[in-house]
């Protein structure tokens, strides 16, 4: 068999994967109604849901992770404010510029001196200074976080840092943003509730088509007060689906495997010790991540293509991401590519 004619392994992301047939007949059944008119039930019924289990009040379902990110920093922020964000977090490296262009706030990355994707308290607070200062100066009412830290190579933040990170944040009288994307990653690894790693935050985004098979939708989640305000600015993003219990319906399955996800860990953590054993550099993943580190990455990514294996550079290394398409005699398979490959 030629390289050309070998199945394809997707290590490209967690989103590549396909709705199975019960979330289909799940979204075929769907109960609907106009969400912008007078409300979808089932867009309802997981708004609930995910507020209960992110431990907020409210929840307000969004077609993509970056439109409920630009929908909090743009009710957190205003023109002239400065929001701070660990250094390469997805609010800033992989959402168009949204934060500054749209939701109008600078950016200002905080180094990784706590360990992968978590600065310290204390690069905290230096970064924070005066958050007020004077009139000409940029103000800084935001902080955003990001649980599992995606260019880290899916870094959890332990609820012990993340109570000192938001501590000091709220000490200064910042407001916090959990980029929770890949949250419920963060939940099943460490064995604890969602709700465990947000205390303390004000707003939440969290993400059903990162691993949980759902084909779109995320939720961002607050106070009652926010998502009412949140609910007008989706509007005026463009994000007022009507009929949405069709795509709701997928995300209540999805909710349904959040504990499906550990599957996904095991078989990074076996890729990550294979790719060792082939003598190359690799981190040692925390969740459904594994990044190389490669002298000739184009050349890398383009050998790896020639044996049917899908993947992506992040931040310098080539990204490998496992998910509920990929079975452990897919990760076997790809070894032995890798092995026999060169």
């Amino acid at each position: 068999m030629t390289s050309r004619s070998l199945p394809l392994i997707d290590f490209r992301s967690d989103t590549v994967t396909r709705p199975d047939d019960v979330m289909r007949q799940a979204m075929a059944k769907a109960e609907v109604g106009d969400n912008v008119l007078d409300g979808d039930p089932t867009v309802g019924a997981l708004e609930q849901r995910a507020a209960e289990l992110l431990g907020m009040p409210a929840a307000l379902w969004t077609p993509t992770g970056t439109m409920a990110n630009l929908i909090a920093l743009s009710l957190h922020l205003q023109r002239g404010d400065k929001f701070l964000a660990p250094r390469g977090s997805h609010v800033i490296t992989d959402e168009l510029g949204s934060a500054a262009w749209l939701a109008g706030g600078m950016p200002e990355p905080l180094e990784h001196d706590a360990g992968p994707g978590r600065p310290t308290p204390e690069t905290l607070s230096a970064a924070i200074g005066n958050p007020r200062g004077p009139y000409y100066a940029l103000r800084t009412p935001l902080l955003c976080l990001e649980n599992t830290h995606n260019s880290a190579g899916g870094a959890i933040t332990p609820p012990d840092e993340h109570a000192q990170l938001v501590a000091v944040a709220k000490e200064a009288g910042l407001t916090v943003h959990l980029d929770g994307a890949r949250l419920w990653h963060a939940a099943v690894a460490l064995g604890l509730p969602p709700a465990a790693l947000t205390v303390g935050v004000d707003t939440v985004s969290a993400c059903f088509s990162k691993g949980l098979g759902a084909p779109v939708g995320s939720v961002v989640a607050g106070s009652r007060e926010f998502v009412e305000k949140a609910r007008r600015m989706r509007q005026m993003l463009g994000g007022g689906v009507r009929q949405g219990g069709v795509l709701a319906a997928a995300g209540l399955v999805a909710l349904d495997r959040v504990g499906d996800l550990a599957e996904a860990h095991e078989n990074a953590t076996r890729l990550a010790a294979g790719f060792a054993e082939h003598g190359w550099e690799v981190n040692t993943p925390e969740t459904n991540i594994v990044q190389v580190t490669a002298p000739d990455l184009e050349g890398r990514l383009a050998w790896l293509a020639g044996l049917g294996i899908r993947t992506l550079p992040s931040s310098g290394r080539i990204r490998f991401v496992t998910h509920r398409d990929l079975s452990a005699a897919d990760i076997e398979e790809t070894l032995q590519r890798i092995k026999t490959g060169g």
